[in-house]
């Protein structure tokens, strides 16, 4: 189970940090991503970390402004949002997978949290 916390409402640079905290002893053996969706759009990439968190992947519109990171020992994967603008509002989801082959493709997670609004204004 995954549960998404730290969304909220910030002006356009500001910043927020989301969390996932995942249960169950297999945290540590998972590839960790966040996706989000904006209202009348499909679910897209964000960022995704490996399992002991060596590899870090990110999609192009948000590399140098978030940051992926996990604690394994506490079971828990944060994203750290910079500089956040207009195109970043939407409902960030958690998700885990086995392994980081094709770690972007949104049907290679297999486990999904609920999801966590982020809004930005001007």
């Amino acid at each position: 189970q995954l549960q998404a916390s730290g969304g909220g409402s910030v002006q356009a640079g500001g910043s927020l940090r989301l969390s996932c905290v995942a249960s169950g002893r297999t945290f540590s053996s998972l590839t960790m991503g966040w996706f989000r969706q904006a209202p009348g759009k499909e679910r897209e990439f964000v960022a995704a970390v490996s399992e002991r968190g060596y590899s870090t992947y990110y999609r192009g519109s948000v590399k140098g402004r978030f940051t992926i990171s996990r604690d394994n020992a506490n079971n828990t994967v944060y994203l750290q949002m910079n500089s956040l603008n207009l195109e970043d509002t939407a409902t960030y989801y958690c998700a885990a997978r086995w392994g980081t082959v094709q770690v972007m493709d949104i049907t290679t997670y297999e486990y999904w949290g609920q999801g966590t609004q982020v809004t930005v204004s001007s």
